[in-house]
């Protein structure tokens, strides 16, 4: 559409035979207009199909109602979940939601965030990249507006941060496995050592620690992505071994699906000769047989806290103080690690 027919406040205010500001006023309900002339406003600018800037209108209140919001891959459930959470809540307080994917790249998180800066975004909600190692951008964009950390976090970044206890949590999985009898449990974590992966891995050495079973290093495997495949593949190779493990746990529901599917491909017995537990709660531990034992992130809520700590940093006029906040999880105990009715144990 060229520009000549965009329709402006001044074309609005020469239709109507009015200053620009009183449209502008009555537009925005402002009680010095009398409510004959804003009922002449919303007539005409409905007419002409106005549509109003919302970055001219920022630029004069310094508000955009509008946040950005980054993740590293907006094709996960989990990731769906949070960006749900957070749309739902940014709704109710008025605020639209600008949505990127850095593809898990830290170069094009930074892009992403020079894009959310030029937006004028009233704040942004970032989950980081896996293996950020320049925080540059991030500590820039914190200088000039309200930055949230959630789910993929970092100590380097001194801001208000949403997580989940990864380590206890971890640790409580590895833990209910200990106390089925398993002894050789393996696990696969990122190759890479994103801080949520090494968090959940310390949960696992903690666990075994405390129930004084020695940790096997042939047995922890490193996927080089979270995926279905590697999950497959790396258990494949833990059935090739010698002393092959009694239990898997694997950092993602996607990784413990695939160990699922390679134990059933090769009629491994789960959970009497195998038991598998993931992390996540995906929609696909109900779907796949046996259902899958895990944990659940409960990716609605932490979104939505996150979006409310953002917007009480967007509202605050003082200096907040840093927090990180933490959210519960439940393990969720189905047929991959027991014979029995699901149920639900609060960490």
């Amino acid at each position: 559409m060229s520009n000549k027919n965009v329709v402006t406040l001044k074309k609005l205010a020469k239709e109507l035979g009015v200053s620009i500001s009183t449209v502008s006023r009555a537009l925005a309900n402002h009680p010095d207009i009398s409510n004959e002339t804003k009922a002449r406003v919303d007539e005409v600018s409905k007419r002409l199909n106005y549509i109003p800037n919302l970055f001219a209108k920022g630029f004069r209140s310094h508000k955009t109602y509008t946040i950005g919001v980054i993740v590293p891959d907006i094709s996960h459930y989990f990731t769906a979940t949070l960006i749900k959470g957070i749309m739902q809540e940014a709704e109710i307080n008025g605020y639209k939601v600008i949505v990127s994917e850095s593809k898990n790249n830290e170069y094009k998180q930074a892009e992403m965030l020079q894009t959310m800066n030029q937006f004028g975004v009233d704040g942004v909600l970032l989950s980081l990249a896996r293996t950020t190692t320049n925080f540059d951008e991030i500590l820039n964009t914190l200088n000039i507006r309200p930055l949230v950390l959630f789910d993929k976090v970092s100590t380097k970044v001194p801001c208000t941060q949403i997580v989940i206890d990864d380590e206890d949590a971890a640790f409580r999985a590895v833990e209910h496995l200990i106390q089925l009898g398993k002894k050789r449990i393996a696990i696969i974590k990122e190759s890479e050592g994103s801080f949520n992966s090494e968090m959940r891995y310390k949960g696992y050495l903690r666990a075994l620690n405390t129930y004084k079973i020695e940790v096997d290093e042939s047995i922890i495997m490193n996927a080089v992505e979270i995926s279905m495949q590697q999950g497959k593949r790396l258990t494949t190779v833990m059935l090739s071994m010698k002393n092959t493990p009694d239990a898997v746990f694997a950092i993602t529901d996607t990784l413990a699906i695939g160990v699922i599917k390679a134990l059933n491909n090769n009629k491994i017995s789960i959970p009497d000769e195998i038991a598998v537990v993931g992390f996540s709660n995906n929609i696909s531990s109900i779907i796949i047989e046996p259902k899958l034992t895990t944990i659940d992130q409960p990716g609605n809520k932490i979104g939505e806290i996150a979006f409310r700590y953002l917007l009480e940093e967007i509202k605050s006029d003082s200096k907040l103080i840093c927090k990180t906040v933490e959210i519960k999880t439940n393990l969720i105990v189905r047929d991959s690690s027991f014979r029995t009715a699901s149920i639900d144990i609060s960490l």
